[in-house]
């Protein structure tokens, strides 16, 4: 017969394995030798992220260079579409309400950071400064902090796009799995990112 409370150990083991494959899953390639240093090439991207030592949030910032122009790019970081194909996790995109002037949005989104955690609802604002500039801001819906922007800046023939990401994740999860999954979703959205402006330079 199994002794009380070994059905909640069961799940608190299933629980913190799953945490250790999805670790697990951060490969060394994820994460770019020179995070921080410039980006000087057209496969390179800079990554830092800095998480509060009291609570579970973080800041992270990233840039790459991407051969393709500000509007090209433009394009891609303002269509839900892109943003379902781009952005690990994001489940759903709609855009609620548009500026008469095309001056900002609000866009309702679904993120699932992973399966053992609770899918979060909310609604951005989206403020545009075209082509150069986007900065958003979660402003209703599950409580999750999510504050952030993107910069164009012209390099020739390439676009250099800098991100910028404030973020909590509403509910506790370990600072370790929070850095983790960053380490493994950024840099996959930015190449994906990459990949798509790209395609549509020469589409």
């Amino acid at each position: 017969m199994r002794r009380p409370g070994s059905n909640q150990r069961l799940r608190l083991s299933i629980f913190l394995l799953g945490m250790l494959i999805a670790v697990a899953s951060v490969r060394a390639e994820d994460v770019p030798r020179g995070a921080n240093a410039s980006v000087a090439a057209a496969d390179e991207f800079a990554l830092k992220i800095s998480l509060d030592a009291n609570e579970v949030s973080g800041v992270a910032t990233a840039s790459i260079r991407i051969h393709a122009t500000k509007q090209v790019l433009w394009d891609v970081l303002t269509s839900c579409t892109e943003a379902l194909q781009i952005v690990p996790g994001l489940k759903f995109c709609s855009v609620e309400e548009t500026a008469s002037d095309q001056s900002w949005q609000r866009i309702r989104q679904v993120m699932e950071y992973a399966w053992f955690t609770p899918r979060v609802s909310y609604e951005v604002l989206a403020s545009y400064n075209k082509p150069n500039d986007i900065a958003f801001e979660r402003v209703a819906g599950d409580p999750v902090r999510l504050r952030g922007s993107w910069g164009l800046q012209s390099d020739g023939e390439y676009t250099v796009a800098n991100y910028m990401l404030e973020f909590a994740p509403g509910f506790w999860m370990p600072r370790w799995f929070l850095r983790a999954a960053l380490k493994r979703d950024l840099p996959k959205m930015l190449r994906a990112l990459r990949a798509h402006a790209e395609a549509g330079r020469t589409g």
